[in-house]
């Protein structure tokens, strides 16, 4: 990596060397807190002295907030239809009718490219490990061309390393090669993190390509978590996508992650969380020109090689490879939608309490990728070559969404009255006042068109309950939905305000593994260690 690129590798702002660097991250790393919080206090500040102001702000937001709710529901509903298109068609049988000319790298055959997936765990249960690898050995793409690592942790203990074992002795002939690593702990200088064990891995992934002498420009990299359940046609599509991009050494590819593995054993909250969340990557399918990688993705190897693989100190990893990617080719990095769906584990636990107390923690971990505000930006200020309109439009997306993700649901459900209350007799007198929780309240209510649009779809991807039984009452699934103002406060604002406030103290936050629990598990692992085999379980 050129030298002079060195803010490629920056975590926070005490990475860097120059004060006067360190203090200008060290301003942007506040940046999203003091705008969050800014606004919290001084929306209560204004309601007392000028809450004419608030008013008119409050009911503009609202507005702000239905025309976003209604060109969404447009949104999900053609993203939805490009999803099921897509699923309906073999692309491995598209992808062997496409012709070498169509290609947009220089190669012979499609079958020159190979998959390199990579699979971080942690402590996760046999049974998850088990059904990811079951999907990935039956996947319709020739498994000849497949490379897969499972990295484990060492300080996941013996139970980790007797599933690898098992995962090796179980499929250790279906794919060209399989490898399982083990993560060293304590590593100085890393976070007891995933990017730390995806690091260790892919290193040992690229000595694995380079034995083999496969061009770099051959290798689609995928970091899936461990949970990621593929569909069949999955690397088909992604090779076809790969192959015919406008510039594939450029580009990441962003599936649609439906978090539907365990729908049906999670509570109400946790269902309604997991389906509205994979409606918003569904929607993200639509907005290619801000997307950034999510979660389970796929890359060029090659540009995870020219940036020095991802960061071991970051907790929004799968975020950050982006923003690498695209700070080091100078503003040239994109992510294509997949519009194909990949399907992970919804957020559940041992009982419900654990279950929400999980979802906060997961929320919070997401919502402190407001970390890739002061990298993003930061970025932008050293590196001279990319556009100002590139630098101004992710600039500006980057920081309204984190702000309304941490601000929407608190000005919506709390401001409407706050002017009324706060404002004194001379204002609460008014007609103005008078009608403002209402005006509030009719613009929210044609907003759940929204929420209805997404109950529709839901009846749709959710699986069935049971083998043959049949799908849900539409009924009931709509009315599930209503919980959203709910969660909307204490699993969307809350969590994303404690995450910026971290980030405003400078109290840096580690990485939290979401517990992986299915209900009715095939096998426990510590039952294995003590029987000392596999055989009787699988």
């Amino acid at each position: 990596m050129p030298e002079e690129k060195y803010y490629l590798k920056v975590s926070k702002a005490s990475d860097l060397k120059r004060r006067k660097e360190r203090i200008i991250y060290r301003v942007l790393e506040m940046l999203p807190g003091i705008l969050s919080w800014g606004t919290i206090i001084g929306a209560f500040i204004l309601s007392y002295f000028k809450p004419l102001w608030v008013a008119i702000f409050v009911i503009l937001f609202a507005l702000f907030w239905l025309s976003k709710s209604l060109y969404f529901s447009f949104y999900l509903k053609a993203s939805y239809k490009t999803l099921k298109k897509n699923q309906n068609i073999d692309w491995l049988k598209k992808l062997k009718n496409l012709s070498p000319e169509q290609y947009n790298l220089s190669l012979k055959s499609w079958q020159e490219i190979y998959h390199l997936v990579v699979l971080p765990m942690y402590n996760e249960p046999f049974e998850i490990v088990y059904d990811t690898f079951e999907h990935l050995a039956n996947c319709h793409y020739p498994k000849d061309k497949l490379i897969v690592i499972l990295a484990t942790e060492e300080r996941a203990g013996k139970e980790a390393q007797i599933i690898g074992d098992k995962i090796q002795e179980l499929y250790g002939d279906k794919f060209l090669k399989l490898a399982v690593t083990v993560h060293p702990d304590n590593i100085p200088g890393e976070l007891k993190a995933k990017s730390a064990n995806e690091l260790w891995a892919s290193r040992k992934a690229k000595e694995i390509i380079d034995q083999m002498n496969i061009p770099y420009e051959n290798v689609i990299y995928s970091s899936f978590d461990i949970d990621t359940v593929i569909f069949p046609d999955y690397f088909s599509r992604l090779t076809y996508c790969y192959l015919t991009s406008k510039n594939p050494l450029r580009t990441s590819f962003q599936p649609i992650p439906l978090f539907l593995n365990n729908i049906w054993q999670a509570p109400v909250i946790s269902r309604v969380f997991s389906l509205s969340t994979s409606f918003w990557h569904i929607i993200n399918q639509e907005r290619e020109e801000k997307l950034i990688t999510f979660s389970s993705h796929s890359m060029p190897f090659k540009a995870l090689v020219d940036v020095g693989f991802k960061m071991p100190n970051v907790v929004s990893d799968d975020s950050r490879i982006f923003w690498q990617c695209f700070l080091y080719y100078d503003g040239e990095y994109y992510t294509k939608p997949l519009y194909y769906p990949i399907s992970m584990d919804a957020n559940s636990a041992e009982t419900f309490f654990k279950t929400i107390k999980h979802i906060y923690k997961q929320q919070r971990r997401w919502a402190y990728g407001a970390g890739e505000i002061p990298y993003a930006i930061f970025g932008f200020l050293k590196n001279k070559k990319i556009s100002i309109k590139k630098k101004i439009s992710f600039s500006l997306e980057l920081l309204e969404s984190h702000w309304n993700w941490a601000c929407g649901s608190l000005i919506l459900l709390f401001f409407g009255w706050a002017p009324s209350v706060l404002g004194g007799q001379d204002f609460s007198q008014t007609i103005f006042a008078y009608n403002l929780s209402r005006m509030v309240g009719k613009i929210l209510t044609v907003s759940m068109i929204g929420l209805l649009s997404s109950g529709y779809y839901a009846f749709y991807i959710l699986p069935p309950k049971s083998p043959g039984s049949k799908k849900k009452n539409l009924l009931f699934v709509v009315l599930e939905w209503f919980t959203v103002p709910f969660t909307m406060v204490f699993f969307t604002s809350l969590p994303a305000l404690d995450a910026q406030t971290r980030w405003l103290l400078g109290r840096y936050m580690g990485f939290w593994v979401t517990p992986k629990i299915r209900k009715k598990s095939k096998v426990n692992a510590r039952e294995l260690i003590q029987a000392q085999s596999f055989d009787q379980t699988v």
